[in-house]
């Protein structure tokens, strides 16, 4: 367990970069197509949307870059040294943006409030059972270590805020990290470490969909 959180907090996969500062105000208005999808102030009505207001400027970028390298055949991906994230709803949506245009957007949203969400009664107990102390018969951390006892994240380390987040989403994520982690098309851009998708490997479907819900209602 001492190793696994180590792991956590040192994983490179979600801060191994430098960025530019971004421009809130300007962001705005380069956000202005992303409404349709991640709604007014980056809060969502669409469950399988992610919410993008309050997440930190480094995480945001992160995977701004990520799915603009996605869209890259493998040898360019390669060549540009860059770790790929494919989300088909975001094909061509950010081929124009250079990178301060993605800090700017970073900014922007991160400057915003995030809406709250409600857990389910009935996984409320398990989900924050999972979230604050994990399962410790498969050796998966608590969620805490990297994303704080509230949900809010580690701005400054690059780990993503979860609360108030659409559960569906969540849970959605974690499907993916199981997924690349089964060698089977999904989500593998959690580093070198693979620490998402050692976690999520660990985790049957009714526990993701528990601790998916509680973090729902967690802001």
């Amino acid at each position: 367990m001492k190793k696994l959180l180590i792991s956590f907090l040192v994983i490179a996969g979600f801060t191994g970069f430098a960025q530019a500062g971004g421009d809130a105000a300007a962001g705005k208005g380069k956000a202005a197509a992303c409404v349709a999808c991640h709604g007014e102030g980056g809060n969502s009505m669409a469950p399988n949307f992610p919410k993008l207001a309050g997440q930190s400027e480094r995480y945001l970028v992160k995977q701004l870059k990520d799915i603009q390298c996605g869209a890259l055949s493998a040898e360019e991906q390669k060549a540009q040294k860059c770790a790929g994230r494919t989300v088909p709803t975001m094909a061509g949506q950010l081929d124009n943006f250079n990178d301060q245009d993605l800090a700017d957007i970073a900014a922007y949203y991160a400057g915003q409030a995030i809406s709250g969400g409600q857990a389910k009664a009935a996984n409320a107990v398990k989900g924050e059972e999972i979230y604050r102390a994990g399962i410790r018969s498969k050796g998966v951390a608590a969620c805490t270590a990297c994303h704080s006892p509230t949900g809010k994240g580690n701005a400054p380390a690059g780990y993503p805020a979860l609360g108030g987040q659409h559960a569906d989403y969540v849970a959605a994520q974690l499907r993916a990290f199981r997924a690349a982690a089964d060698g089977l098309p999904g989500r593998d851009n959690d580093g070198d470490t693979k620490i998402m998708r050692d976690v999520a490997y660990r985790m049957s479907d009714s526990e993701i969909d528990a601790v998916a819900s509680y973090i729902s209602g967690l802001y």
